[in-house]
C-alpha cells in the first residue's frame, strides 16, 4: 500500500469529535490534540508516523509561524503547512499565551489541511464575531382571556390566516386550537 492510500484510509475513516467548548463564544470545538489522539488508530494499523514541524518566520510587525503536519511511512512522507500570525497586541494574555495559542492554531489548521477535515461548520468558519443581528423574541400568546387572543379571534372571524398570527406571536396549543377551530 502506498503512503497515498495510506493518507486515504485515514481521510476517509477519520473521527475526531468537538469535545471542548468555549465558554466565551459559546461554541464546541476540537482541537490540534484531539486530532492528533483520533490519528492513534491509524499509526500502528497502517506503519505511518506523525510529526509537527513549527518554524517562526516573521517577526518585524507581526510573528509568524509556518506549521507543517507530516505523515511519514519510513520511506516516503506527505505534508501540509498553515501559516498563523501572533497577535502580540491580544488582551488578557501574556506573551507566552499568545505564541502558544498561535502554535495550537496552526497545528490544528496543518493537521486539518493534511486530514482533510472540514470545518465549515466551526466556530471558526461560523462565528459572526458579534455582528449578528438582535432578532427579539416573539411575544406570547398563551390564554384565551388575554385581550390579544380577542383581537386574533376577531381577525380570523374576518378571513385572516392562523398562519399570520403564529407569524406574529408564539402561540400555546389551546389558543392555536382555539383559533383553528373559528
Amino acid at each position: 500500500m502506498t503512503l497515498n492510500d495510506k493518507l486515504i484510509q485515514i481521510q476517509t475513516r477519520f473521527k475526531s469529535k468537538k469535545s471542548r467548548f468555549n465558554s466565551f463564544g459559546k461554541y464546541n470545538f476540537r482541537s490540534a490534540e484531539d486530532i492528533l489522539e483520533a490519528t492513534k488508530p491509524f499509526l500502528k494499523e497502517l506503519g505511518v508516523t506523525i510529526t509537527i514541524h513549527e518554524e517562526l518566520i516573521g517577526a518585524e510587525n507581526m510573528p509568524v509561524i509556518r506549521t507543517t503536519a507530516m505523515l511519514n511511512d519510513g520511506t516516503n512522507s506527505l505534508q501540509a503547512t498553515s501559516i498563523v500570525g501572533v497577535d502580540l497586541n491580544q488582551k488578557g494574555m501574556q506573551v507566552p499565551q499568545q505564541y502558544g495559542s498561535a502554535s495550537s492554531y496552526g497545528k490544528k489548521y496543518a493537521l486539518g489541511n493534511l486530514f482533510l477535515i472540514d470545518d465549515t461548520a466551526d466556530a471558526d468558519a461560523t462565528n459572526d464575531h458579534g455582528k449578528k443581528k438582535f432578532q427579539p423574541k416573539k411575544p406570547t400568546l398563551t390564554s384565551t382571556k388575554d385581550p390579544a387572543f380577542v383581537k386574533a379571534m376577531d381577525y380570523v372571524k374576518a378571513g385572516g390566516k392562523v398562519d399570520t398570527i403564529k407569524a406574529k406571536y408564539a402561540l400555546s396549543k389551546e389558543v392555536e386550537d382555539s383559533l383553528t377551530t373559528l
